[in-house]
């Protein structure tokens, strides 16, 4: 079985100690997916979605963009990281859904999944309180981790496409 980092001998929870690890360039990629129905779609005009609350694709992404730098903030036993780059792009995956994509770049001891993946979904919670007036049955799924570099290993999902 593979091993809780997170936790200690007793079983209590804890920071991972990674004062050992070398700083190496670490890069995460994490996608969600946002159904907000058709009719919101066929509204994006030039790649953007608007409505009384401002440009709604825009704030997203500078909300995911801040969620990514705010993720030690809300993940108990996360590392906070020095940033080099967060990047959020929101773009149609089909008629009904947005495609959330976020990518994290440090140079550090620790992995930016966390910080992909939180970016992800503050993007994706954005867009839904953006939105839900128009459509309260909005719903975000499928968040993932695509893949990570750097460290002692690399990852890529064995499946990128969604169902």
């Amino acid at each position: 079985m593979a091993e809780l980092t997170h936790l200690d001998d007793s079983n209590q929870p804890r920071m991972v100690d990674v004062s050992a690890k070398a700083e190496t360039v670490r890069i995460a990629t994490a996608t969600c997916l946002v159904n907000i129905g058709k009719e919101l779609i066929a509204q994006m005009d030039n790649g953007e979605l608007k409505n009384k609350k401002g440009p709604v694709l825009h704030t997203a992404i500078l909300a995911g963009i801040c969620g990514s730098k705010k993720t030690s903030d809300l993940i108990p036993l996360c590392h906070p990281l020095p940033l080099d780059s967060a990047t959020i792009e929101i773009t149609p995956h089909d008629d009904e859904t947005l495609l959330v994509t976020a990518t994290a770049k440090t140079t550090s001891r620790t992995g930016v999944e966390m910080e992909a993946l939180t970016g992800a979904s503050v993007a994706a919670l954005t867009l839904y309180d953006m939105c839900k007036a128009a459509n309260p049955a909005i719903v975000i799924t499928d968040l993932k981790l695509l893949k990570k570099t750097g460290g002692k290993s690399d990852y890529q999902a064995c499946k990128l496409s969604f169902s």
